[in-house]
C-alpha cells in the first residue's frame, strides 16, 4: 500500500469514481494506482482546460465531485480558466497536482514552481501532503471541503508521497459538515420585506434553481407577487414545461439595468448582487438602483431550498398551495426558413430539446435569445458559462455527459470560444459520448465587437478587425471534428439545420454540427 493507493481508496470510499486526467511523470505512481482500481473511470482530456471543465460539468449533474490529475504547476495553470468558471458555480472538484518528490524541489528543476501560489486564486481550499501518511486524511478533508462548501479543491501530491509506504487501516467515509444553518432573523427580514408592499424579487441562484426548490418559491410569487428572477450566471437550473419558470438577468449591463429598475426589494437566496461584468463609462458597476434595499436569506453553501420552505411557512404559503409551472403548449414563435440565423438556431433547438436533456450553453452573444425562447421546452436541465472564462462549452459537455449516460446533452457552442478546448471533442469521441454539439459559426468574437462599442467606438478600423473576426482563414468546424474522431455536417439554411439537428438527435453518441452564419 503506498500513498497514491491510499488517495485513490479514499476516494472511492467517498463515491468519487471518476478521474479526469492529463498526468506526466510525476503522477506516474498515481497513475499506476489508478490502473489497479478498476471501479475508477478515468476519462483522460488532450488539455488540462478540457480536464478542468469536464470535472466541472460532471459535477454539477452528479451533485457530486470527480477528480482531476494535473501535472505539476504549469499542468495546472493550464486548467485555471475553467477552474475560475467552477469556483463561480461553486462546483464541488477534488484536484490532485502532482509535484517533484520533497526532497527535489531544493534542486529547482525546470519545471518547479510555486504550486500553492498558482492554485489558491481559482481554489476554495488547498493543501500539499506533507507525506504517505497524510495521504489518507488529507484527501478525506478535500472532499469533506468540497462538499460541504461546496467548492474547487486543491490537493498538491508531491511524488514521495505517492510511492510512500502507507498504512493499510481500514477506511471510512468522510464526515461532511452540515449546511449552514438558516437564521430566523433572515427568515423574518425576508418575510417583512415581502409584506412592506414594495416591489420584491426572490433573487436566486445555486440549488435554488432546482425543481423543487423553484416549486416553493413559485408558491410564494403566485400568493405574494414577488418577483423570480436568476443571477446573470448560474451553474444549473431545472427548467421547462412542468417547472416553475425564473427570469435571468440580461448580460447587457444596459438591458440588466432596465431589468432591475423597478426592484425596491432584492432578497437575496444564494446569489450575489447583482454587478456589471466590467467597468463602462457613464454607466453603473451596481446593477439595482441606490434606493434598493438588500435582505439576505441564505448565503450558497446553506440549506437554500430550507430557507424558501421557512419563508413560505412565515408568509402562510402552504405547501399544498398552487405554483406557476410552464403548461404544455407550443412555442409561438414561427421558425423561419432560408438562411440561417442565430435565433432561428435557438428557437429550432428550443423546439427539439428531447425531453430530460441537459443543455450545455456557451453560445455567448450568438444564443442570447435561446433562454427565453426554451422556457416552454421539454423539462431539461440548462448548464451555463459562469466565470466569464471562456472555453469551457466542449468540454462541460462531455463532463454532463459522463455524469448522466442515459441523458441526450445538446452543447450550444460559440465558435471563438469553440476554438479554446477544441480538444473536448476528441474525449467526446473516445468515451463515445451522447452529446450533440451545434457551432455558431459566426467567424468572429461578436462579443469584443459588441464590447468596443459599449466603450464608445462604432467604426473599427483594420487592426480592431483582425483582432475581432476569425474569418482569415474561416474555420473549418466540419474537417476539424471528424479529425478528432466526431461525425460532422455543416448547415448553411434553416432547412439543413433542422434536418441535421433531429438526425443527431435519433442517435447517440457524439455528433457536430457547423451552423455557418
Amino acid at each position: 500500500m503506498n500513498g497514491a493507493d491510499r488517495l485513490c481508496d479514499v476516494l472511492l470510499a467517498n463515491d468519487v469514481d471518476v478521474c479526469f486526467a492529463n498526468p506526466g511523470t510525476s503522477e506516474m505512481h498515481f497513475v499506476a494506482a489508478l490502473d489497479r482500481k478498476p471501479r475508477m473511470r478515468c476519462v483522460l482530456g488532450l488539455f488540462e482546460g478540457v480536464v478542468t471543465a469536464a470535472a466541472d460539468g460532471y459535477a454539477r449533474m452528479a451533485d457530486k465531485p470527480a477528480a482531476t490529475l494535473l501535472h505539476l504547476g504549469p499542468g495546472l495553470a493550464n486548467g485555471l480558466a475553467n477552474l475560475h468558471n467552477a469556483r463561480r458555480a461553486f462546483t464541488p472538484m477534488i484536484n490532485v497536482v502532482g509535484d517533484h518528490a520533497s526532497y527535489h524541489l531544493q534542486h529547482d528543476a525546470p519545471l518547479t514552481s510555486d504550486i500553492e501560489s498558482l492554485a489558491r486564486p481559482m481554489s476554495h481550499w488547498v493543501r500539499r501532503i506533507a507525506d504517505a501518511e497524510s495521504v489518507g486524511p488529507d484527501t478525506a478533508a478535500a472532499y469533506a471541503a468540497a462538499m460541504s462548501l461546496p467548492g474547487v479543491t486543491t490537493l498538491i501530491l508531491p511524488a514521495d508521497a505517492a510511492w510512500g509506504e502507507a498504512s493499510d487501516k481500514p477506511i471510512s467515509r468522510a464526515v461532511v459538515p452540515d449546511p449552514q444553518p438558516v437564521a430566523a432573523e433572515a427568515v423574518r427580514a425576508a418575510a417583512d420585506a415581502v409584506r412592506s408592499g414594495r416591489r420584491a424579487a426572490l433573487f436566486m441562484s445555486g440549488r435554488a434553481l432546482r425543481a423543487d426548490a423553484l416549486e416553493i418559491a413559485g408558491r410564494i410569487a403566485e400568493a405574494t407577487g414577488v418577483r423570480l428572477m436568476a443571477q446573470t450566471s448560474n451553474g444549473r437550473i431545472e427548467r421547462g414545461v412542468g417547472r416553475v419558470p425564473v427570469t435571468k438577468v440580461p448580460y447587457p449591463v444596459d438591458q440588466a439595468v432596465e431589468a432591475l429598475r423597478d426592484i425596491d426589494v432584492l432578497i437575496v437566496v444564494g446569489a450575489k448582487v447583482p454587478v456589471a461584468f466590467f467597468a463602462y463609462p457613464g454607466k453603473p458597476g451596481r446593477l439595482v438602483r441606490d434606493d434598493c434595499r438588500v435582505v439576505e436569506l441564505a448565503r450558497m453553501g446553506g440549506d437554500l431550498k430550507t430557507a424558501l420552505a421557512w419563508l413560505a411557512d412565515e408568509l402562510g404559503v402552504k405547501p399544498g398551495a398552487p405554483a406557476p409551472v410552464v403548461r404544455p403548449g407550443t412555442i409561438d414563435e414561427a421558425l423561419p426558413t432560408g438562411p440561417l440565423t442565430q435565433d432561428a438556431i435557438s428557437l429550432a433547438v428550443a423546439r427539439l430539446i428531447p425531453e430530460n436533456a441537459i443543455v450545455c450553453d456557451e453560445s455567448v452573444t450568438s444564443g442570447r435569445r435561446f433562454f427565453a425562447l426554451s422556457q416552454q421546452a421539454a423539462p431539461h436541465d440548462y448548464l451555463q458559462l459562469t466565470g466569464g472564462a471562456i472555453g469551457i462549452g466542449i468540454p462541460m459537455a462531455a463532463g454532463a455527459a459522463v455524469a448522466c449516460p442515459d441523458r441526450k446533452v445538446i452543447g450550444l457552442q460559440a465558435d471563438g470560444s469553440g476554438m479554446y478546448t477544441i480538444q473536448g471533442l476528441w474525449t467526446q469521441a473516445r468515451e463515445n459520448l451522447d452529446v450533440v454539439t451545434i457551432v455558431f459559426s459566426n467567424r468572429a468574437y461578436a462579443i469584443l465587437q459588441g464590447e468596443m462599442r459599449n466603450v464608445g467606438v462604432n467604426r473599427f478600423g483594420r487592426n480592431a478587425e483582425r483582432m475581432l473576426t476569425i474569418d482569415e482563414p474561416a474555420l473549418d468546424w466540419v474537417t476539424m471534428a471528424r479529425g478528432m474522431g466526431v461525425e460532422a455536417g455543416r448547415a448553411t439554411t434553416v432547412e439543413e439545420f433542422v434536418r441535421l439537428l433531429e438526425g443527431a438527435l435519433s442517435r447517440r453518441g457524439p455528433f457536430l454540427i457547423e451552423a455557418v452564419l
